[in-house]
């Protein structure tokens, strides 16, 4: 492949992975606190929000797949050929971590989150506080949270890195060292 060409693909997974970054903040910093203010109970603004974060955790396969798929698959031939641990391994690392984190969200906490709802009797916030479904609930709903904030931090650290991914045949690293 081109420097030309591997230089568009970069570009193309920087701006997946910024416009994903983006939607997911407009909805956790913009939509969900007007969505929790406007409407008349917690329960609805939570399945309102919380369907919107179903379409982000969606959307986050192909913001985090494709510019794997773009920018690493690539360059997969001519890094594996290279020994230690370059800017390509650790940017493919981050982008499997988020893929991993994507997988857990979408197959593991909305399942379960989507449980304990179909399973209440009522909306959650008026179970008792020791309730094990408002419990598990509460804790499926953290790691939920933290889960995006995460994906979030790779996807700009990731967008940031395509840049540095190596767009041609460079000098060994040891030829450089020396000159």
């Amino acid at each position: 492949m081109t420097e030309k060409l591997l230089t568009r693909l970069d570009r193309v997974s920087a701006l997946l992975l910024l416009l994903w970054t983006g939607m997911a903040l407009g909805i956790a910093m913009l939509a969900a606190p007007i969505v929790f203010h406007q409407l008349p109970s917690r329960e609805l603004a939570g399945r309102v929000i919380g369907a919107c974060f179903g379409w982000i955790d969606l959307l986050s396969w192909f913001a985090f797949g494709l510019p794997f798929l773009l920018s690493y698959g690539s360059r997969w031939l001519a890094e594996m050929k290279e020994p230690g641990f370059g800017p390509m391994k650790l940017w493919s690392a981050a982008a499997l971590a988020a893929l991993l984190m994507c997988l857990t969200s979408s197959a593991i906490v909305n399942p379960r989150m989507q449980a304990i709802r179909a399973r209440s009797s009522g909306p959650l916030g008026t179970l008792p506080e020791d309730s094990p479904d408002r419990a598990a609930f509460n804790r499926a709903h953290n790691l939920s949270e933290q889960l995006l904030g995460l994906r979030m931090l790779l996807a700009l650290g990731l967008a940031a890195g395509v840049f540095y991914l190596p767009k041609g045949k460079a000098e060994p690293a040891e030829a450089v060292i020396k000159a």
